[in-house]
């Protein structure tokens, strides 16, 4: 596995004194917590559905921000890359990373539909379970 990018959560003052790992690779991005018990899991990219860039005040001027991730595994729906280094550039790489698989792995999402439920009737019960 090519790591392309890593960093560790920084809870105290933009230090890294923590046993949070990230570690980003091609395909997946893994999260190792621990010491001497560890728990490492992986989200495959193309599972990812959102990522959000969050800074408190205090976040921006220790120069670390937090990426909330939305995403489709099972273990793994919702998850944060906590209190990293560049957090911009890191969202950005992990867009960019994302959208390759999700075409690599021919992924695409489907929007949510708005039903008028005045106008819903078998027929359209019938073609929703097509879809």
């Amino acid at each position: 596995m090519e790591i392309l990018w890593q960093d560790r959560k920084r809870p105290f003052l933009g230090l890294p004194i923590s046993f949070t790992k990230y570690i980003l690779g091609e395909k997946c991005l893994y999260i190792r917590t621990g010491f001497l018990n560890i728990t490492e899991d992986e989200v495959r990219l193309y599972r990812i559905i959102d990522i959000t860039l969050k800074r408190s005040l205090g976040q921006r001027i220790l120069g670390i921000g937090t990426i909330v991730c939305h995403s489709s595994d099972e273990t793994m729906k919702k998850f944060e890359i906590k209190h990293i280094k560049r957090p911009r550039q890191t969202k950005e790489l992990l867009s960019e990373l994302i959208e390759q698989q999700r075409h690599a792995n021919r992924v695409f999402n489907r929007e949510n539909i708005a039903v008028d439920e005045n106008n819903y009737d078998d027929e359209d019960a019938e073609t929703a379970d097509e879809l």
